[in-house]
C-alpha cells in the first residue's frame, strides 16, 4: 500500500509546532531536515545528549508520512491552522511500497577503516578476506563506523594497540570499538554504558564477531585500571567524568577521546592534562580524536 509525504517548507520559529500539530493530525511519522541539504549552505546543527539543540535551521523542510487513506490537503489546513500560520511551500509525493529491508541495506556498504581494518554489514562479502574485518549491522545503539568520531577511534586502535593491552570502552554504544579492540589483539576488555539497550547490541555484536567482552552498565562495572581507556561520547559527558575516567587508566597507560567537535578540543585537553600528555590531535569533518598517556 503506498503512503504520502507532505514536505512543506517553513522557517526555525514554526518548525517543532507544525511538526507536532502533524503528529496530532495522525500523520505516521514526522522529522525536520535542512532545507538547503546538498547545497553550499548546508549547516550542521549538534547537540548534547538530553539538552535541547538551540535552534533549527533558518529554513526547514517538515517532512510527514501520511496512510494512503488521508485527506493531504484537509491535512496541511488543519495544520497551517493549529501554528497560525500560513503554508504556502507544500508539496505532496506518493511513497509507493518497497521492500524496506532490501532498500535498508542497499544504503550501508563495507567501510575500509585502514589498509587492513574493515567494517562489514552481514550482508555484505569482506572485500578483503584476510584483514581484520567486523561484522556489525545498524541496530539499536550507536556505532557503525560510518560516522567521523567512530572512524577516528578505531583509526587509533589500529595505530597504537600492539596485543595483549586490558581495554575499556567507555560509553560502548554498539560495541564496536570494544570488539575492534579485541580483535587487534587486545587482552581482557570491558565495554560500559549507560543504556541497556547498548547492552543487547553490544553483547549481540560481540556473539557475532565470536570475542568475549564483558559488558556492564555503570553501576556494574567492575573496578580497577586499564592500560587503554577509549571515550567516544560527547564533549558534556567527557569534561564531567574526567576524573573517573583518568582514575581508570594505569600510569603509562593512554586514554583516547572522541565525540568532540574541532572548536571544543582546547577545553578538553586542558581539563585532562592534570593527569595526561597530549599527543598531536587528529581530527576527521570538524571532529576531533584526543589521546594522552598517564603520567
Amino acid at each position: 500500500m503506498p503512503w504520502q509525504e507532505l514536505r512543506i517548507t517553513t522557517d526555525s520559529r514554526h518548525a517543532e509546532a507544525l511538526s507536532d500539530a502533524l503528529f496530532d493530525l495522525g500523520a505516521l511519522s514526522v522529522s525536520i531536515e535542512d532545507a538547503a541539504a546538498g547545497t553550499d549552505a548546508e549547516k550542521p546543527i549538534f547537540g548534547e545528549p538530553g539538552e535541547p539543540v538551540d535552534q533549527l535551521w533558518d529554513h526547514s523542510v517538515v517532512v510527514a508520512h501520511l496512510d494512503d487513506g488521508m485527506d493531504a490537503d484537509l491535512t496541511v489546513a488543519a495544520a497551517a491552522q493549529a501554528i497560525g500560520q500560513p503554508l504556502s511551500q507544500v508539496e505532496v509525493l506518493t511513497i509507493e511500497e518497497q521492500d524496506w529491508v532490501r532498500l535498508t541495506q542497499s544504503q550501508f556498504d563495507p567501510i575500509p577503516i585502514s589498509q587492513r581494518l574493515w567494517i562489514t554489514p552481514t550482508w555484505h562479502e569482506c572485500p578483503d578476506p584476510a584483514a581484520v574485518n567486523i561484522q556489525l549491522d545498524p541496530g539499536l545503539a550507536f556505532g557503525t563506523g560510518s560516522h567521523p568520531t567512530t572512524r577516528l577511534c578505531l583509526q587509533w586502535l589500529d595505530a597504537n594497540l600492539r596485543g595483549g593491552e586490558s581495554v575499556l570502552d567507555y560509553g560502548c554504544g554498539s560495541g564496536i570499538l570494544a570488539i575492534a579492540a579485541k580483535k587487534l589483539g587486545a587482552g581482557a576488555t570491558v565495554g560500559v554504558d549507560i543504556d541497556p539497550q547498548a547492552m543487547i547490541a553490544s553483547e549481540q555484536n560481540a556473539a557475532q564477531n565470536a570475542v568475549e567482552i564483558a559488558f556492564f552498565l555503570p553501576d556494574a562495572a567492575p573496578e580497577g585500571q586499564f592500560d587503554v581507556v577509549v571515550a567516544n561520547i560527547l564533549t558534556n559527558p567527557l569534561k564531567a567524568l574526567a576524573p573517573m575516567l583518568a582514575g581508570r587508566v594505569k600510569t603509562g597507560g593512554r586514554i583516547t577521546l572522541s565525540g568532540i567537535l574541532s572548536e571544543q578540543a582546547d577545553e578538553v585537553m586542558a581539563i585532562y592534562a592534570q593527569w595526561f600528555d597530549f599527543a598531536p590531535a587528529s581530527s576527521h569533518e570538524g571532529w576531533v580524536c584526543l589521546s594522552g598517556t598517564r603520567r
